[in-house]
């Protein structure tokens, strides 16, 4: 049976165990990992799926993610979404409720919504990845991987500034090779032209595979963004004719919020190896990320 073919398979599958077993030992044997017991068949199966079941290069995908935060704790040690309910508030990103056509989650970052002398790029960083760690636990986007639009209207020299080489390597990192997820595509809408230093400064850590999928739509965006998403998927702001960004946002900051003990399990967690999913969890009012880590 081929990797796709396995991946279609659900997590309790039998035959998914020889991959599962080989992975887990492959990992435990890594010796940077040496302080790691045991792992979870369904932290393993997320990189897995998100490799086609090659074990090779989901061990590689799965040592770059330790690696990644090992060497991020100003990102990956805080990942409350209480923390930043300002941010999120200000409607600031959303994941739509409708998957497109390949059954891809599609994610929406607008830029303008983000004030630079409120929230820093670290913090606006780690709603991404906060999105990322609950996306990837669904069995839908393992499959089927995600692709992002970023709506850079608004790109002012504040968010340029915050953006430095220490960065862009770390957020390439994320898109490309130390994350269980397959990124099918990125959009960029409305970028003004003072945006390509940021972006000719990320581009060269990122694989020749993603470069590929990085489309960069202007401000006729609407025209274009209809190739590769049908209109039932996008807000109407979009050309879509699904609920209007706002009211996608706000959902996916309840979600966010709903899954606040998760992510705080992950955050505390030395792998991110947790055994709940978002729908265990309860928001948690109390709970809230205090500490500020320098970004080293």
């Amino acid at each position: 049976m081929s990797g796709p073919e396995l991946s279609e398979l659900p997590d309790g599958s039998e035959q998914l165990g020889p991959c599962v077993l080989t992975l887990r030992r492959r990992a435990l044997q890594a010796g940077e990992l040496s302080d790691v017991t045991s792992f979870s068949d369904g932290f393993l199966i997320k990189f897995l799926r998100a490799r086609d079941f090659d074990v090779e290069l989901s061990l590689k995908i799965l040592l770059n993610y330790q690696r990644w935060r090992r060497d991020s704790p100003e990102i990956s040690r805080c990942l409350s979404p209480s923390s930043v309910l300002g941010l999120l508030n200000a409607s600031y990103h959303a994941v739509l409720p409708q998957r497109d056509h390949t059954g891809s989650r599609v994610l929406i970052y607008r830029i303008g919504q983000w004030n630079p002398k409120d929230w820093s790029a670290i913090q606006v960083f780690r709603v991404s990845l906060m999105t990322s760690e609950v996306i990837s636990m669904e069995t839908d986007t393992q499959r089927r991987g995600l692709k992002a639009i970023f709506d850079l209207q608004g790109w002012s020299l504040g968010h340029a500034l915050q953006v430095n080489p220490s960065l862009a390597r770390k957020i390439s990192a994320v898109l490309s090779d130390s994350f269980p997820l397959k990124v099918r595509g990125i959009h960029l809408v409305n970028e003004p032209m003072f945006f390509r230093p940021v972006f000719a400064m990320i581009r060269p850590f990122l694989p020749e595979k993603i470069r590929q999928r990085i489309h960069m739509h202007g401000a006729d965006f609407q025209e274009t963004l209809s190739d590769f998403f049908s209109p039932h998927v996008l807000p109407p702001e979009y050309g879509g004719e699904g609920p209007g960004i706002e009211e996608a946002c706000q959902d996916w900051t309840n979600q966010l919020l709903q899954s606040e003990d998760l992510l705080q399990q992950i955050a505390n967690h030395a792998t991110g190896d947790v055994t709940i999913t978002p729908d265990d969890c309860l928001i948690s009012e109390e709970e809230q990320c205090t500490e500020q880590l320098s970004e080293g």
